[in-house]
């Protein structure tokens, strides 16, 4: 009886048999992607004293513009899911780096903005992060590229959503 052939992931994580199914391998095999390449990201921003979720509240400030976004909005426009996007928004407040304001039409409403500070930490990192998508993904050819990128939104709609 042939022996089968231990995957990639298999052999990075020091499994002794395949996984029980390919769903498995696949979502073990996303989650363990994305760790490594968050991984240089967080190192990068921890640098500039934000973490990946406050770096993505401050790109979509930017790009609201100065009209800035809703506070409840903020969370449906973020890469990652977090629990609790006022916290951030309270650090980042904290630092200068957004500023926030209750509407006059309707002050249950609050609106977040990034400040000059905020748009300067940005602009310090923008060639940092483009040479590191480069460094970590530029291996692979526009056409993999773009296969990949579809593969993963056909995964993130699982079938009847």
């Amino acid at each position: 009886m042939p022996t089968r052939r231990l995957s990639a992931l298999a052999v990075e994580t020091h499994k002794r048999r395949p996984f029980d199914s390919p769903e498995q391998e696949a979502h073990l095999s996303v989650l363990r992607t994305a760790s490594v390449l968050e991984a240089p990201f967080a190192e990068l921003f921890r640098g500039a004293g934000l973490s990946g979720p406050t770096y993505n509240v401050l790109r979509i400030l930017r790009g609201a513009g100065p009209g800035g976004r809703a506070c409840h909005e903020i969370a449906e426009h973020m890469v990652t899911r977090v629990p609790d996007v006022t916290r951030l928004l309270d650090r980042l407040e904290s630092r200068g780096l957004v500023a926030r304001t209750r509407e006059m039409a309707d002050r249950r409403v609050v609106t977040a903005r990034i400040t000059p500070a905020g748009l300067a930490r940005l602009a310090a990192l923008d060639r940092s992060t483009l040479d590191l998508h480069a460094r970590l993904l530029g291996h692979l050819t526009r056409a993999e590229l773009r296969t990949l990128t579809g593969l993963l939104a056909k995964a993130r709609r699982p079938p009847g959503e």
